[in-house]
């Protein structure tokens, strides 16, 4: 049976802002304060879509979530009309308001961990929906993604649903951002890669091992084809918050920095045991530091199978900006290997929020039977991206700054866009405000 890889990427949300909330992430707290561009990040994003469609590849998309959050804020006690909450949560906790405001739904890698159907006991695909339970504002993006994933794969007789671990951080779940798969073909029974970590000395970890062990126990993986991999402190301090930051997995390619795992040799050993084919490509801290991989987002980058068998990387333009990184990619291109293209994407918006290419997207390997059970409305054409695209020029603003949070009108042109976009899709009564 052919089974091919769709990328869901995350459409970016009309309340695209930097507000700075996720500790540990270098380039959302250096643009805290900066003026965003939703219109034209959700522009990149769907750009970046394109890209990859025109490479001959499946895409698909999810949604943004509908910002500002209103049931979290009367869940905290904010209460009245949907402007009384806005103007309530301005005066008492303008802080708050912004975590319920973020646009972060926009990085699918975190929407949740995903078995295909030839690796799972039940042969079916398995999903379970990231708690994000290191961050306030990503956490409370859980129950929406989950109702999200059912919504586009409900057919039982295909689709298993998992709901995000239990427990906060003591099952801090961040995702496919800490989840890699390697594979001689897509439709082959993979190899899954879960790296988790420890707190550094500057920085938490947000991912924990338990729940790595019960995301692989609950979609049936095989021990045998499962390796679990404690991530480096040095790159978590350095502002590798997810592994994705400095590492990416592909069919039987693994690409990342030598410095991306805590005992490089005991995991490259594990790695080789359960993945004999796989071929790694390591970039010397030499060549490229983790300053550079984690400014550039280098291997934030989608390492792509293409229709013809080779491998391309699809990177945002900082990293052909980096002298270092430029010079690290065009090597890695002339030697004997699977990856031989490169394309790079602006994608600026997003990386100035601390999220590049990789972050972007979720992907979903799905057989010709489970793809046509998936809403087709979620899985794009020219036609459909074309609508995408007409829908943000017609609802997006082309500038928030801070002090636009406190306007109510922001959060009335964000209802309405989630209102057409759910018309569009024929979605129904989805979100919580329209509840």
């Amino acid at each position: 049976m052919t089974h091919h890889e769709y990328n869901f990427d995350g459409l970016i949300g009309p309340t695209h802002n930097y507000a700075g909330l996720s500790f540990g992430n270098i380039a959302s707290a250096t643009n805290k304060g900066a003026a965003s561009n939703p219109r034209e990040a959700a522009l990149q994003g769907l750009a970046k879509m394109r890209a990859a469609m025109e490479l001959g590849l499946k895409q698909g998309f999810l949604p943004p979530q509908d910002r500002p959050h209103l049931k979290t804020l009367r869940a905290l006690g904010f209460s009245g009309t949907d402007k009384q909450i806005i103007e309530k949560a301005v005066k008492a906790e303008p802080q708050l308001l912004a975590n319920c405001y973020a646009a972060s739904s926009m990085w699918t890698a975190n929407a949740g961990t995903v078995a295909p159907s030839p690796d799972t006991a039940d042969g079916k695909v398995h999903f379970t929906a990231a708690n994000l339970a290191a961050n306030f504002h990503r956490s409370i993006e859980a129950v929406t993604t989950s109702r999200m994933l059912k919504h586009i794969f409900k057919d039982e007789k295909f689709f298993v649903h998992h709901p995000p671990m239990p427990g906060a951080m003591h099952f801090g779940d961040e995702g496919a951002a800490n989840h890699g798969r390697l594979c001689e073909s897509h439709g082959d029974k993979g190899v899954h890669l879960f790296v988790y970590g420890e707190d550094g000395e500057k920085f938490p970890a947000r991912q924990k091992k338990r729940a790595s062990e019960a995301v692989a126990r609950n979609h049936l993986l095989d021990e045998s084809h499962t390796v679990f991999i404690k991530q480096s402190t040095t790159a978590l301090d350095a502002g590798a918050f997810h592994n994705d930051v400095v590492g990416v997995a592909n069919g039987t390619v693994l690409f990342l920095h030598e410095q991306s795992f805590a005992d490089v040799q005991a995991a490259y050993a594990a790695i080789r045991e359960k993945a004999p084919f796989a071929e790694i490509i390591e970039a010397p801290a030499s060549a490229v530091s983790l300053e550079d991989c984690i400014k550039s987002y280098l291997f934030n980058s989608q390492l792509l199978t293409l229709p013809g068998g080779e491998m391309a990387l699809l990177l945002p333009t900082e990293a052909e900006e980096n002298e270092r990184v430029k010079a690290f990619v065009d090597a890695t291109l002339s030697k004997n290997n699977p990856i031989n293209r490169v394309i790079y994407k602006n994608v600026r918006e997003s990386m100035r929020n601390g999220g590049g290419p990789a972050c972007l997207r979720l992907r979903v390997v799905l057989s010709e039977d489970e793809a046509a059970a998936a809403d087709q409305h979620f899985i794009l054409d020219d036609a459909k991206i074309t609508a995408l695209e007409n829908w943000v020029r017609t609802h997006y603003r082309d500038r928030i700054a801070p002090d636009d949070l406190a306007d109510p009108a922001l959060m009335e042109e964000s209802f309405a866009a989630m209102q057409a976009l759910t018309d569009l899709l024929g979605m129904g009564a989805f979100y919580d405000v329209q509840r």
